[in-house]
């Protein structure tokens, strides 16, 4: 490229523009002289002593050691070949350059795909350890979350973690939610309480459907691991609870402020609970007319025209398949705001893997009524801003360089 733009605008031009050194446009210019060969150093081995140790290496009783242990081997019975280094080299010419040892190798498991285009359509849960009053003693919250409105549906604090419980957690949420059969698929890592056969039996007889991260992969599940995180760099997390109350009384008021208090970035920044109950058209339509008056009574700050507050989002992934350019019906990601209109969302329940888990929360632990009481606000605290690292001013600076 600056050979050719060279010959318009010259060698410095054409040089400064593609920032490429003359240097070395003008070094590829030169012809490059053909390498001489190497000649054989006299230390070298013959090709009759290469071979003596290629057959050493790949005999029967070395076929399966190190060249650091064969060569340890013979020198222990009083034979040296040559060195470890040049035993390496000997096999790299010969491409026998690898594990010696038959290796592990894993199956290919299939990624989860899991569309959710409304509420209660995939759900993910997950149990996440609380630190108790002393070293060793921990509380197991189970929580359930909605990917699509990010909504907590179902938790529950315990002593312990149990496939009994998490079926009582999984029964009571489905009930309270009036999940029909084949409407939903709850997704969860391989825990032991997940892959429990008494889980996935409750499951099979709710029409449940359900769906297991791969093994060995760790953002299979990102929602609830997401959620957990939310929850303990908030401010007020403490480093230990003093009892199961305090611990299940922060857990009360955390998903309160979760559900109805927290905007959330990723739903195009409405309230999880007021997602999930359907009252995220109205608070748009709310926004759009806030946003509107703000443009009427200074239009000249709004060079984009009148703003537009963020919508629904159109549709959820776990592992979103790879786009293809001729698939035109594919849904669109979440809060992606050029989607079409006429996109479709189906996605054929036949087609989602079979593997997975669910919980529901007893009526003593969370609410029951769909909107969840108003409780006052967390004291967050006041968070100090960060002060902006100064930057020296470049014409100060080439003055003083001169």
């Amino acid at each position: 490229m600056a050979e050719k733009l060279s010959r318009r605008v010259g060698v410095a031009a054409a040089c400064r523009s593609l920032n490429v050194s003359r240097a070395t446009l003008y070094r590829r210019r030169q012809p490059q002289p053909a390498a001489s060969p190497r000649s054989t150093p006299a230390r070298a081995l013959s090709e009759i002593e290469r071979q003596t140790v290629l057959d050493q290496l790949n005999s029967q009783r070395f076929a399966d050691q190190s060249p650091r242990q064969v060569y340890a081997k013979l020198l222990d019975e009083g034979e040296y070949l040559c060195s470890v280094r040049t035993m390496y080299r000997i096999l790299d010419d010969n491409q026998s350059l690898r594990e010696r040892r038959d290796q592990l190798s894993r199956p290919q498991y299939k990624k989860p795909e899991l569309l959710a285009s409304g509420p209660n359509e995939v759900w993910s849960w997950d149990i996440t350890k609380l630190k108790g009053p002393e070293k060793w003693t921990y509380y197991y919250l189970y929580t359930i979350i909605d990917i699509y409105s990010r909504c907590t549906v179902g938790w529950m604090l315990a002593h312990r973690e149990s496939a009994d419980l998490a079926k009582q957690l999984i029964r009571e949420t489905i009930e309270k939610q009036q999940v029909k059969l084949g409407q939903l698929i709850i997704h969860s890592d391989r825990g032991p309480s997940m892959t429990s056969h008494s889980v996935a039996q409750l499951l099979a007889s709710l029409g449940v459907t359900k769906s297991h991260s791969r093994p060995h992969v760790s953002n299979d599940n990102p929602f609830s691991e997401s959620q957990y995180k939310t929850m303990k760099y908030r401010p007020d997390f403490p480093k230990r609870f003093g009892c199961y109350e305090d611990a299940n009384a922060f857990c009360r008021r955390f998903f309160q402020w979760y559900n109805n208090e927290h905007y959330h970035s990723g739903i195009g920044l409405l309230t999880p609970g007021s997602l999930h109950y359907g009252l995220a058209a109205e608070i748009i339509d709310a926004r759009k007319q806030t946003l509107e008056k703000a443009w009427q009574l200074n239009p000249e700050r709004f060079v984009k025209g009148i703003p537009r507050p963020a919508g629904i989002p159109k549709a959820v992934w776990i592992n979103p398949p790879a786009r293809v350019a001729e698939e035109k019906n594919e849904a669109p990601k979440a809060n992606c705001p050029g989607a079409p209109v006429d996109t479709s969302l189906t996605h054929h329940r036949s087609g989602y893997p079979l593997a997975g888990c669910v919980p529901a929360e007893p009526a003593s632990v969370s609410p029951d009524s769909g909107i969840l009481r108003q409780e006052p606000s967390l004291n967050t605290g006041v968070i100090p801003q960060k002060i902006p690292r100064a930057t020296a001013n470049p014409a100060s600076k080439s003055k003083r360089e001169t």
